[in-house]
């Protein structure tokens, strides 16, 4: 299965359930268990075994998450025969975590970035796309869509015709044209297209079909943005041991973690315009889509009800979106896909409690 990483860690127990031996996580390892006859326990019964090995420490949960990405996107591009990876690189947090899995995966030489600004592109996303560009050393590429983008608005003026403001209309239709440019250059090149969605946009529909979700394979789909920031700060403040030739040091441009997350889509837009704030948005996703809290039992655990209302509310209507996700990596427990079963049609309602 491509979303499921075996993880290592072989280990031997005694029989008092201690370990005894385990193994390298998520590398390659062969671990040899010496095995004698120990000493009949209280002076009587049957002998015990008296096991003794390497024991190898394990990794911290930041680490194990990041290296089972690595492990995930090296296996599946080699076991599927893909000479590299590309990817749409926005000046965002999510395409640069991507970016920094694929690098470590893969080598520097495999992967190439795409930048495609548009007019709402802010001149820090060029300037710190680039840099992380030129930290890595990939491939890095400008493609502007303000001319495509135009070409299409003039085709549906007559659709468009009477509206002032911009709506969901022109902002997908930005994506789409930049799935549409990542897929032209996988066709051209071989390549396969990572896509940068992380697991709090797909509950929540924050994507577009055909556009940002466009391509063969989502590395960071089970990821929540919380964690995302979290592995990015944690990338930069380490070199991973299992990574050959790891570019040490900060990687990922601070500004990209720190600056309000946008999709850059109309002016002057932030991901909270749509969404509650991430840190609330993935508490309740960690109660009510990971553990399978019951919506009012969420709410009791402190969460206001409208917020749990409206999670709850954009998951179930966002079911046939995530249907249409590419494959990608499991490191939680329950992520979507196989281990989350909810019908795309369907009338049921969940009562939430509204205090």
């Amino acid at each position: 299965m491509a979303e499921l990483v075996f993880d290592g860690g072989s280990f031997a127990l005694d029989a008092q359930g201690t370990i005894q031996a385990q193994a390298r996580q998520f590398a390659t390892d062969l671990l040899l268990v010496d095995v004698a006859e120990g000493d009949p326990a209280n002076g009587g019964g049957d002998p015990t075994l008296k096991l003794s090995g390497r024991i190898e420490p394990e990794l911290s949960l930041d680490e194990q998450a990041y290296s089972a990405l690595v492990l995930g996107v090296r296996d599946y591009l080699g076991k599927n025969g893909f000479p590299g990876a590309l990817l749409g690189l926005s000046g965002g947090v999510d395409s640069a975590l991507t970016m920094a899995v694929a690098v470590d995966a893969l080598g520097a030489d495999r992967v190439r970035a795409v930048m495609m600004p548009s007019r709402y592109t802010a001149d820090i996303s060029w300037i710190d796309a680039r840099e992380m560009a030129e930290r890595l050393g990939v491939r890095y590429d400008e493609i502007p869509i303000a001319g495509p983008f135009e070409a299409f608005h003039s085709l549906l003026a007559d659709e468009l015709v009477g509206r002032s403001s911009t709506d969901t209309t022109e902002e997908n239709l930005q994506a789409r044209i930049r799935g549409t440019l990542l897929m032209a250059l996988s066709n051209r090149h071989g390549s396969i297209v990572l896509t940068t969605g992380n697991k709090s946009e797909m509950a929540t529909g924050y994507c577009t079909l055909y556009g940002d979700m466009a391509g063969g394979f989502a590395v960071i789909k089970d990821l929540l943005k919380t964690t995302v920031w979290r592995l990015c700060r944690w990338r930069n403040a380490h070199t991973p041991a299992l990574v050959h030739n790891a570019i040490a040091g900060e990687i990922i441009p601070t500004r990209i973690i720190d600056r309000p997350p946008s999709a850059e889509l109309r002016p002057d837009q932030t991901d909270q315009d749509s969404l509650p704030p991430y840190e609330l948005l993935d508490g309740i996703l960690e109660l009510y889509m990971e553990q399978g809290l019951p919506a009012e039992d969420v709410v009791a655990a402190g969460f206001p009800p409208e917020a749990v209302s409206l999670v709850v509310r954009l998951m179930r209507i966002n079911e046939y979106k995530r249907r249409q996700a590419p494959v990608g990596i499991r490191v939680t427990h329950r992520g979507f896909g196989r281990d989350w079963r909810y019908p795309i049609t369907s009338r049921f309602r969940e009562s939430i409690p509204i205090a």
